[in-house]
């Protein structure tokens, strides 16, 4: 917030008199007018506004004059929100520097790869022990070269020549990975394409290293899969997902007689060729800004994270275990990790669409993926979960996944065509699959009735019987389905899906909630419930309604007293079903329990593990971008295996936006919205969210130690909802610059207004709106 000229500062007052209450209007007015100035092509600053503002306030108007200078001059500043923006500037990206401590062997001019200056020359010299030149060692030159954050695309060489000391060319080895804090980084990669092919598929093509048999003369070599010798030698994986790469002078025995580990090479330059999504600011159709710097920073950092994750696949940089059809192939997706598992997966989209709908216009990603796996749908109603094996993966809450995300993407989006396309997967999702593998007696899914018991889930757990999760995601995608319906005129089949989603959520409260740790089992051991309980099923038991409020705070007590850690909430708290299991925290599931707490009112327990979580993340290489998982000690959860850019780890963009920006569309395409702030700590946040109507622009400003609340809205025309401000204390509340509540009496339209959990709600149609607490807050009509 801006320093406020001398004059406006209180005389030292300790009570809040009507003085500070000016100064409280002045200064969340300029915030706002400030804000509102970048949705308008023009803007008159009328002192006389000012002056009628104030009433009898008689200030010099010197100071109205130098106010005025002030505002004008940071009008004239660009949105502040972008210089959070992580995303490169064009396509074509260019390294920051080397790893100086990973420079070994004989390389001349290291840093010449970086300043363009001079070519960067790598040597080895042939052995004097003729028997020891065909192995490799310490010996071989290399530079470990840093683009400054997670990158994917297609790496570029520019040789200047090479000269061979033996039969071959010199031969380079490239070793990618996401982190060398770890020790992830050998030589060969963290993870490349070839590690997930099977042994006797073509796919595998390399070692984990890209192999390059270097000419002589100068060229320019690019990473695109495939083999230059045979189809069998000198291969590369192609498309990569890092921040490091290895360079080494190196040959393999099986490349020979191609290339050789002796000679000198020179190397001009190197560069990537950006492949996912180019999110620059321009690109961005919803943002959000706040007096909380890391907040602002992660929020960006989860986009940009998600942008990694957002490409048109091609034959060549999908994943190669079975997983390139014609329903993907050539479309935007939303694809698992940027170095691995390169293909689409529903349960990721029910994160990452969200951090997409919120950030840009590229609704496409989601439902080109929805689309292909409903395709593959089998007669049974079962979906497959991914293109992976030919659509045979078997996920078993995957298919619940895909209706909850179709239910998403029609409240973000309002598109009913594509919802009616698919409706009939819906029905035989709901209708035949899950009733098949329901037992009779308890009506819960059971996991070991019909074809489930080999089934795993987003962790591939073991857990068997009538797990949480399972039910309790069955009565979000219930509940999800009828809005569904009720919106495509199904009234029938929306009310059989509510029926039944209140008979299974009976069953879960009867039979799986423990009395004695006051939280939900997991699942069973032995025909008795485990005595274990988990992230996902108690989260997702509060969203989809399944707890009352007294279970509801109980399990989140549970959880924030037996499951939290340094480095965020863990997802199980035994180890029963794996080894550190208690110890490991995935950012996908925590994203739920964030929801459930903010949704319970518990925002400061959800900023605290957004903190904790976010910021470990943040503070640990690569930096910037989301890892799949944290394991014991803070470490990635399965090694260099680990995606350490993830999209499915980007639920703190939706979960800032929709609830301490306070934007959630409650009818389709936002025909209708909840304006509702939840601020905690925060003490002003503004921002923007794309609806199909226009954007929903929000600014708030928060003084919870004088009591005042201040809310502007912009909601487009032809839409209508609600906005609700928090008002614990006993204030004057003005809607649109009229008394609306004195001191907790309705005034006026107090039919319209609801005070629920220390909120006061008002029920609003499109346009302009201010709400405040404490005094009469104006907006200025620009």
């Amino acid at each position: 917030m801006k320093e406020l000229p001398q004059i406006w500062k209180s005389p030292g007052a300790t009570g809040r008199s009507s003085y500070t209450t000016l100064i409280a209007i002045f200064t969340t007015t300029l915030i706002s007018i400030m804000w509102l100035h970048q949705y308008s092509s023009s803007f008159l600053l009328v002192p006389s506004f000012i002056v009628s503002l104030f009433g009898a306030l008689a200030l010099p108007a010197t100071n109205l004059t130098s106010a005025s200078s002030q505002l004008q001059t940071d009008l004239s500043k660009p949105p502040a929100w972008q210089k959070y923006v992580r995303s490169p500037s064009t396509k074509i990206i260019h390294p920051i520097g080397i790893l100086s401590n990973k420079v070994t062997g004989n390389v001349t001019n290291p840093t010449g790869l970086i300043t363009g200056k001079g070519p960067t020359i790598l040597t080895r010299t042939v052995p004097a022990n003729v028997s020891q030149m065909y192995k490799t060692g310490s010996d071989a030159p290399q530079v470990i070269i840093d683009f400054g954050q997670n990158i994917a695309g297609y790496l570029s060489i520019k040789f200047s020549g090479a000269t061979n000391y033996t039969s071959g060319r010199p031969g380079i080895r490239l070793a990618f990975s996401e982190t060398v804090q770890y020790g992830f980084l050998t030589n060969v990669s963290d993870f490349s394409r070839s590690d997930n092919a099977d042994d006797s598929y073509s796919e595998k093509i390399t070692p984990g290293s890209d192999q390059i048999a270097v000419k002589s003369t100068p060229y320019t070599w690019t990473d695109n899969h495939g083999c230059e010798f045979n189809n069998t030698q000198v291969c590369v994986d192609g498309i990569h997902g890092f921040r490091y790469v290895k360079i080494y002078l190196e040959a393999l025995p099986c490349d020979a007689p191609y290339t050789t580990s002796y000679g000198s090479v020179a190397i001009e330059s190197l560069s990537l060729d950006y492949s996912p999504y180019l999110g620059t600011p321009d690109t961005f159709t919803g943002w959000f800004e706040s007096s909380d710097e890391q907040l602002n920073q992660w929020w960006y950092d989860g986009v940009y994270t998600n942008d990694q994750d957002l490409d048109v696949l091609d034959a060549n940089s999908t994943d190669p275990r079975q997983a390139a059809f014609p329903g993907v192939l050539g479309k935007l997706v939303l694809i698992d990790g940027a170095k691995r598992d390169r293909l689409p997966y529903v349960g990721d989209i029910a994160v990452s669409g969200r951090t997409l709908y919120v950030s840009h216009e590229a609704p496409e990603a989601a439902t080109n993926v929805l689309a292909d796996l409903a395709n593959h749908q089998r007669a049974d109603g079962w979906i497959p979960p991914a293109t992976i094996r030919n659509y045979t993966l078997p996920l078993l809450d995957y298919p619940l996944w895909w209706v909850s995300t179709t239910y998403d993407f029609l409240m973000y989006t309002g598109d009913t065509d594509f919802v009616q396309e698919y409706y009939h997967t819906i029905v035989k999702t709901l209708d035949i699959f899950y009733p098949s593998i329901t037992s009779p007696v308890t009506q819960l899914i059971t996991k070991g009735l019909g074809i489930s018991g080999g089934y795993g889930d987003y962790a591939f757990l073991s857990r068997m019987g009538a797990v949480t999760y399972y039910n309790a995601l069955y009565v979000l995608a219930l509940d999800n389905a009828a809005v569904i319906a009720k919106t495509l005129k199904h009234n029938d089949d929306a009310a059989r899906w509510t029926a039944r989603a209140r008979t299974v959520s009976d069953a879960i409260n009867k039979h799986r909630w423990d009395n004695a740790a006051e939280a939900f089992f997991d699942g069973d051991c032995g025909g008795t419930p485990c005595p274990q309980h988990a992230q996902d099923g108690n989260s997702i038991s509060i969203i989809s309604g399944v707890a009352n409020r007294s279970r509801a705070e109980a399990s989140l007590s549970y959880m924030a007293k037996n499951m939290s850690r340094s480095y965020g909430n863990a997802f199980l708290d035994t180890d029963a079903l794996g080894d550190a299991f208690s110890q490991r925290v995935y950012a996908f599931i925590s994203y739920f329990e964030l929801e459930a707490r903010f949704q319970m009112g518990e925002v400061a327990s959800a900023l605290d593990q957004i903190r904790r979580m976010y910021s470990h993340m943040a503070s640990n290489d690569p930096g910037v971008t989301m890892w799949e998982g944290i394991g014991p000690n803070g470490l990635p959860y399965e090694g260099g295996f680990t995606s350490m850019c993830h999209g499915w780890s980007t639920g703190i963009v939706p979960a800032v936006t929709n609830y301490i920006l306070g934007v959630r569309p409650t009818g389709p395409g936002f025909s209708t919205w909840v304006i509702k702030p939840m601020p905690g700590d925060v003490a002003w946040a503004k921002g923007e969210v794309p609806t199909p109507h226009g954007s929903i622009k929000v600014y708030w400003f928060n003084n919870s130690a004088e009591g005042l609340f201040y809310l502007h809205a912009i909601v487009p025309d032809g839409t209508s909802g609600t906005i609700s401000v928090p008002a614990t204390v006993n204030q004057d509340i003005y809607v649109d610059s009229k008394l609306a509540w004195r001191k907790k009496q309705p005034m006026g339209q107090a039919a319209s207004f609801n005070t629920v959990d220390g909120y006061v709600s008002v029920s609003l149609q499109g346009g302009t709106h201010v709400v405040s607490v404490g005094f009469a807050g104006t907006a200025l009509d620009v």
